[in-house]
């Protein structure tokens, strides 16, 4: 039996090729896109999920109480102190690790080859937390000495061109050699603690004397705990709650334990409980992906329904010659199935094809192992189950028919066609949704994006202040300006296009104790500042060296003068990290943090020590290659252990926007695909209903009609179809990007020109898709459509 349906099914998919074709190319642009879009979330939930303990490592959270000891915010930054207190005093940690955050840091193989790959300082209970896979060296005493670092595989190659390191010497920073005492295969991309080389935590300490100093709230690392498998989660917080009060008199913070395994995809707290985070656009492209699963399904049904007056006669006769319900409702299944496996052949072929483009559109890598088990029973059951659902109505419906009703040639009844109609209004209600939502999206995207930066972003470049470029600033800052490829540079704490400090306790006069809890952004930077970023002052004037007091100055942000009530901030006295500063400077306040945040005071201070990166206005008079190449020649002859990279503040500061970016790029695509997948089904519909009518539209141009009115004739059923999508999906689509955009602090709206051009749009598709059916059909040649009645 089996073989003779899959012979009839064959059968049937070849003589209906227009048909088959229509359905399959539908069902593996759906089948292609749930897998992309299934690979990107399976991703997404895998963050920080690898090794079997996975479930039970907990990153420390900091709550943050403001002046009424209510949460002001939540933080995964902690001090020094709270993991071993936790490890010493708490049975159920079983493993802990304090680590910095991983940046680029200069590794060297001798003094030929030096690269700067992301370093990392952790304790050596970071290999009890995290299952790394050895390749070589000895998990127990990998970390146990300052000397000691371990290196990926793929850093291992790049440093000697094999993995067969172990015990080798490697330079660190230029000043330390480090012995290689383990190599492990290298971490995913979707691990939040990332690193190319780890180093103990204890070289940190050697390396920084203030790492060292007990600190239960300078809030500069993060920790990670391991707990027994039968720790209660809420009785742990509960005890843990007030340690850090206990052993900071004055400090108003509390902390608790969060999964990491959640913390990538449910980073958003409020009241000290997590609200959400990335989980809503994972979410959303879940939803996407079994939309366009299920339009192409939808698409499937409207087509095999269709096709009911061809296939009626079939079911009389077999049912009349002994066939059972149930037998037909096996063969269309199997027909549905064998559709759908044709199609799944081809899905994969479009995903492989997708993929690099994929990847390169996210920056991450995502890919199929075909001989991971696991895959192929994925792809097998969403087949069938694609097959099934699709299959599903149709071999209900065509196995229902009354073979007597057939065969008298009374045909089918006409009710069926409100249910195609429901399912073609369905399809065309969720593509206006998707139109909405990819307007409301690019609408968003723009409105951030073209927020006053507040510095002139271009010809500004910026690199890392590494090595001798500390202790020889001053050097490289008059060599530069004398090359001419600068017309200004300055150091500062961190990139002007990201926000790296804050701090709270400064005071003012009129300050009370609840402003000194308020927490203030801070750049520490020298001489410059303004004249390099092109930060817009508004009174005073910016550091000089003209002035000697200005090593205990600072300038404010307008909205950080405000907030301290001053009327006439120049020349007031504040109090920062306990040192008495004059306020030389006031300045336009400028995009820091996210551009869809309102920005948060800010304090720029005097630092000639604290520096980090060096940020350069390029010479307009040259080209910006020759300037580069002039920068990066007199850097490497000052700085020449370090290999240079510099970098563009516009592409920096472009970053800030990737997730929205992502969440742009995807919507977009998937989004056309969904909508191309209704108007093949919609396509398929028109051609057939076209046939259906040929003799109607023969006798009618005979009788008179013209084209105009026969086009009319056959494109109004479907555009009212389309109508009435547009009436449910409208409402719909406003709610979701409503509720979406009130996500952003800053934000745009739903407005009646994105719901006029989603519903012109809309309309204008399937206008286009009907039409070209109708106009064939109307200007074809009435005598072969009659001449043999």
């Amino acid at each position: 039996m089996f073989k003779l349906n899959l012979k009839i099914a064959l059968r049937n998919l070849w003589r209906n090729k227009s048909f088959s074709l229509i359905n399959i190319s539908g069902l593996a642009i759906g089948l292609a896109s749930c897998f992309l879009l299934l690979l990107y979330v399976s991703y997404e939930f895998s963050y920080d999920n690898h090794g079997k303990d996975s479930a039970h490592v907990y990153k420390v959270m900091t709550n943050f109480l403001d002046v009424n000891r209510n949460i002001e915010s939540t933080d995964g930054a902690t001090g020094n102190m709270i993991g071993p207190f936790l490890k010493e005093n708490y049975p159920a940690v079983k493993a802990m690790c304090r680590y910095e955050k991983g940046r680029p840091k200069l590794i060297a193989n001798g003094t030929t080859k030096s690269f700067k790959k992301t370093g990392l300082f952790a304790d050596a209970g970071i290999l009890n937390i995290f299952d790394y896979t050895f390749i070589a060296g000895d998990r127990k005493t990998a970390l146990n000495l300052p000397g000691n670092v371990i290196v990926t595989e793929s850093t291992a190659k790049i440093l000697f061109g094999t993995i067969d390191v172990l015990n080798k010497v490697v330079r660190f920073e230029n000043k330390i050699s480090l012995k290689i005492t383990g190599v492990i295969r290298d971490l995913p991309g979707n691990s939040s603690v990332y690193f190319d080389f780890l180093m103990p935590w204890s070289l940190f300490e050697n390396q920084y004397s203030w790492v060292k100093e007990p600190a239960w709230t300078n809030f500069s690392w993060a920790t990670l705990v391991r707990l027994d498998l039968s720790t209660d989660i809420a009785r742990f917080n509960k005890e843990i709650k007030g340690i850090v009060e206990k052993n900071s008199a004055g400090a108003r913070v509390f902390v608790s334990v969060y999964p990491l395994n959640k913390l990538h995809l449910h980073g958003t707290f409020i009241n000290g409980k997590s609200t959400g985070g990335k989980i809503e656009q994972v979410r959303l492209f879940m939803g996407l992906a079994i939309g366009i699963l299920l339009i192409a399904c939808v698409n499937f049904m409207n087509m095999a329904t269709a096709k009911s007056e061809r296939r009626a006669k079939e079911v009389g006769i077999k049912k009349t010659i002994g066939a059972t319900r149930s037998s037909l409702i096996t063969q269309f299944l199997m027909e549905s199935i064998v559709l759908t496996f044709c199609s799944a052949i081809l899905a994969v072929i479009i995903v492989e094809l997708a993929l690099p483009l994929f990847n390169s559109l996210l920056a991450i890598e995502l890919g199929v192992s075909y001989a991971d088990f696991y895959i192929w029973a994925g792809l097998v059951f969403v087949t069938l189950l694609t097959g099934l659902i699709a299959g599903s109505y149709p071999a209900l419906y065509l196995s229902s028919f009354n073979p007597v009703q057939i065969l008298k040639k009374k045909g089918v009844k006409k009710q069926l066609v409100s249910l195609r109609q429901l399912l073609v209004i369905g399809q065309f209600g969720f593509a206006v949704v998707l139109i909405i939502a990819t307007t409301v999206i690019y609408q968003q995207i723009q409105f951030i994006k073209n927020r006053p930066v507040g510095y002139q972003i271009g010809e500004l470049v910026e690199m890392e202040q590494d090595g001798d470029l500390y202790n020889k600033f001053e050097l490289l800052k008059t060599r530069l300006l004398q090359s001419g490829a600068v017309t200004a540079l300055t150091q500062t704490s961190s990139s002007i296009t990201r926000d790296g400090s804050s701090f709270i306790g400064m005071k003012w006069p009129g300050s009370n104790y609840a402003d000194q809890l308020f927490s203030f952004n801070q750049l520490a930077t020298t001489y410059d500042f303004i004249k390099t970023t092109g930060v817009k002052l508004l009174a005073g004037r910016e550091f000089s060296p003209h002035f000697a007091s200005d090593s205990a100055a600072v300038m404010v942000s307008r909205s950080a003068a405000k907030r301290m009530n001053l009327e006439n901030p120049v020349g007031q006295t504040v109090v920062y990290h306990g040192e008495n500063r004059t306020i030389v400077g006031v300045f336009e306040d400028f995009i820091w943090g996210s551009p869809s945040q309102v920005e948060r005071p800010m304090v720029v201070a005097f630092f000639k020590g604290w520096g980090g990166r060096v940020t350069m206005r390029l010479n307009p008079i040259n080209s910006p290659a020759a300037n580069i190449a002039l920068i990066e020649k007199i850097v490497k002859e000052v700085n020449p252990a370090y290999p240079v990279e510099i970098n563009y503040t516009d592409r920096l500061y472009a970053d800030k926007l990737n997730t929205q970016k992502v969440l742009g790029i995807l919507s977009n695509v998937f989004g056309g695909l969904a909508i191309f997948i209704s108007c093949l089904g919609l396509f398929g519909l028109a051609a057939y209903s076209a046939e259906q009518r040929t003799k109607e539209i023969g006798v009618r141009k005979v009788l008179g009609a013209s084209v105009g009115n026969l086009i009319q004739l056959l494109s109004f059923s479907f555009l009212k179809m389309v109508l009435i999508a547009i009436v449910i999906g409208v409402p719909v689509a406003n709610y979701l990007m409503s509720g979406w955009l009130k996500g952003f602090e800053l934000h745009t709206s739903v407005n009646w020109v994105i719901i006029a051009l989603a519903v012109a749009g809309t309309l204008g598709i399937a206008m286009i898709t009907v039409s070209f059916q109708a106009y064939k059909a109307a200007k074809a040649n009435p005598v072969q459509a009659l001449k043999y009645e």
